[in-house]
């Protein structure tokens, strides 16, 4: 798909159709967010794959926004393994993981897997249920499947601030 209308078209899935993804469209999008660029390339995202039905019932237990997908991916970032920015002594990892989940959500909309990017969800609960090791940081959930007939943008979803609100030449 062209990048403008894959950016214009994508939109947060909230219904899926109750069929797991097939690994060759996991491996696609596990694909692109591994080309995703990380600070200083240390690549410390993680990325825990839930597709069964009883890791996908324990992910019901650790947020309400499952929204009934039947595949979701975890992205956590090891802090252990981030660069440090010297002024401040802020980690890449955070972003690195946000930037590997971006890259995954585009992939996704490109094969015809709807996704929708969760981020209420518990972390100590998830860090519990998956035994998460404690440098690993959950950071963005995943929830993802073969988008079903009644999928369709929220409308807020085509509501944007007009440009000059967000936009800024030279300083604010």
């Amino acid at each position: 798909m062209e990048f403008e209308k894959l950016i214009a078209e994508r939109y947060s899935v909230r219904k899926f159709k109750n069929e797991h993804l097939k690994q060759n469209d996991i491996d696609i999008i596990l694909d692109a967010g591994h080309k995703a660029p990380t600070g200083c390339n240390y690549q410390p995202q993680r990325i825990l794959v839930l597709n069964s039905d009883t890791s996908i019932e324990k992910l019901k237990g650790c947020t309400k926004c499952h929204f009934n997908a039947s595949t979701a991916m975890l992205v956590c970032h090891n802090r252990e393994e981030s660069w440090k920015r010297p002024y401040d002594g802020a980690l890449s990892s955070p972003v690195d993981a946000d930037i590997v989940a971006t890259h995954m959500m585009l992939a996704a909309h490109n094969i015809g897997v709807g996704c929708c990017w969760v981020m209420h969800f518990n972390p100590a609960s998830m860090r519990e249920t998956f035994n998460i090791p404690e440098n690993y940081e959950p950071t963005a959930l995943l929830v993802m499947g073969y988008p079903s007939e009644e999928a369709k943008p929220l409308d807020m979803h085509f509501k944007s601030r007009p440009m000059e609100e967000v936009v800024f030449y030279d300083s604010f």
